[in-house]
C-alpha cells in the first residue's frame, strides 16, 4: 500500500496546513473552506497523474491536435460534513467525475466511548472505477472504513484513494489493515504522531467540522 504525506516535502500544502492550524487563522471560516478546497485541488493533481490516458484527436483553428484525456471513469466520494469544501476541491479538477456522500457520525456511549455508524449513503455504480474517498480528518480509520464498506454495496472499484488532509500514526495502520493493500493509496496533507482519549488529533487542528460550519449542538 503506497502511502503519500505531503509533510516530508515543502509545498503550497504546507502553508494551507500552517493556516488551517492556526488558532487566530481559523477564526475566519470562509479562508478555512478555501484552505480545505485548495488542498483538495492539489491532491487531485497529483492523484491525476496515477490515472490510465488514451489519446484523441482534437481540432484546433489551424490543424488536428493530439491530446491525452482521462481514461479512467472517477468517482468522488465523501464524507459529511467536514468533508465538503475538501470534496469540492476534488470536484473543482475532476469536473467529469460520478460523485458519491456518506454520513457518517459519532453516537457517544460514555464521554470518551463511542460507536461510528452510517445514516446516509448516495453513490453511482463503482465496478471498476477509480473511487477517491475525501476526508479531512482521519483520526482513528474507523469512518473511513464503515464508509467504504457501505460504498462496496455499490461495487467493487478498481483502485481506492483514501485523501485526508490530517491523519494519525493510528489511522494510517489502521487503514493498512483493513483496505486491500494492492489497490489502496493513502494521501495525507500531514501525518501526526497522536490521538487524545477523544480520539481528536493531536497536534491535528480541532473539529473540522464546527471550524468550516460552526458549532453543532
Amino acid at each position: 500500500m503506497k502511502i503519500v504525506n505531503f509533510g516530508e516535502f515543502p509545498s503550497l500544502i504546507s502553508q494551507y496546513m500552517m493556516e488551517l492550524r492556526d488558532v487566530t487563522i481559523q477564526q475566519d471560516p470562509m479562508r478555512f473552506r478555501r484552505n480545505l478546497e485548495r488542498i483538495g485541488q492539489i491532491m487531485a493533481f497529483e492523484i491525476s497523474r496515477t490515472l490510465r490516458y488514451r489519446t484523441v484527436e482534437t481540432q484546433t483553428p489551424l490543424d488536428r491536435a493530439k491530446c491525452q484525456v482521462i481514461d479512467d471513469k472517477v468517482v468522488l466520494a465523501t464524507i459529511f460534513r467536514a468533508g465538503i469544501p475538501f470534496h469540492q476541491g476534488f470536484l473543482g479538477y475532476f469536473d467529469r467525475a460520478e460523485n458519491a456522500f456518506v454520513s457518517a457520525y459519532r453516537k457517544y456511549k460514555e464521554k470518551e466511548n463511542f460507536d461510528v455508524f452510517i445514516e446516509y449513503l448516495a453513490s453511482p455504480r463503482l465496478d471498476g472505477k477509480v473511487l477517491i474517498i475525501a476526508d479531512p480528518m482521519l483520526a482513528t480509520g474507523a469512518s473511513m472504513e464503515l464508509s467504504y464498506r457501505a460504498l462496496l454495496t455499490k461495487g467493487e472499484p478498481s483502485h481506492i484513494h483514501v485523501a485526508s488532509v490530517i491523519a494519525s500514526k493510528v489511522a494510517i495502520d489502521y487503514i493498512k489493515s483493513t483496505f486491500p493493500e494492492k489497490k489502496t493509496t493513502i494521501w495525507a496533507g500531514a501525518i501526526d504522531d497522536e490521538i487524545n482519549a477523544h480520539s481528536y488529533i493531536v497536534p491535528g487542528l480541532g473539529d473540522a467540522g464546527d471550524l468550516a460550519y460552526g458549532i453543532k449542538e
